[in-house]
């Protein structure tokens, strides 16, 4: 009998995100399927809602609102802040940076206006306010170890993130560095 994904199993799923315009944002395609621990929050609360219950082998399709994945836009979290506050690089609107914060999570942050003293930020996560559309396919689902419980992810980011996770509260291939861009997906299994 094919294990089933819930709370506290690792399941590894190939995706393809896409917006409601139905561009593609992401995908797994190619590459290696993206493990998650499930009921840890490293995806968007509606992906991890829709795979309940799947098995490997399972292909499926999900839209999830923007109140299950990364929220509605918030316009208080767009800020002017000092030029010498953001790493000293070539900044240009669009680019997207990774910042801590206080809790040593990680905050995406997308520049918005480039001026001698000061520069626009957005805070928001750049899929807030969007709708998202999920093709998923999974591909394998196991028992989860004691230390990735603990942990709070599965194994392979925990020796990615130098043992522990990498602050899935953002999506991309992203790396523990102030200067790392996303594509705003799942991939490092940080949909959430």
């Amino acid at each position: 009998m094919l294990e089933k994904i819930a709370e506290g199993k690792v399941g590894y799923i190939h995706y393809t995100l896409r917006d409601d315009r139905g561009e593609e944002l992401d995908s797994s395609s190619g590459g290696e399927p993206m493990p998650y621990l499930h009921g840890a929050g490293n995806i968007v609360p509606g992906l991890e809602k829709a795979l309940l219950d799947h098995v490997a082998g399972d292909k499926f399709q999900v839209v999830i609102q923007p109140g299950e994945a990364y929220g509605k836009r918030d316009e208080s979290k767009v800020h002017d802040v000092p030029r010498d506050e953001l790493p000293a690089v070539k900044l240009m609107p669009g680019m997207q940076l990774v910042a801590r914060d206080d809790e040593g999570g990680h905050i995406p942050v997308t520049i918005v206006e480039v001026a001698d003293a000061k520069v626009k930020i957005d805070l928001n996560h750049p899929l807030a306010g969007r709708v998202l559309a999920f093709d998923i396919e999974v591909m394998e689902v196991r028992a989860s170890t004691e230390q990735e419980r603990e942990l709070g992810c599965p194994a392979e980011f925990a020796r990615h993130a130098g043992g522990g996770c990498s602050g899935c509260d953002h999506g991309g291939d992203e790396h523990d560095d102030d200067e790392g861009g996303h594509s705003g997906g799942c991939r490092g299994g940080c949909c959430g």
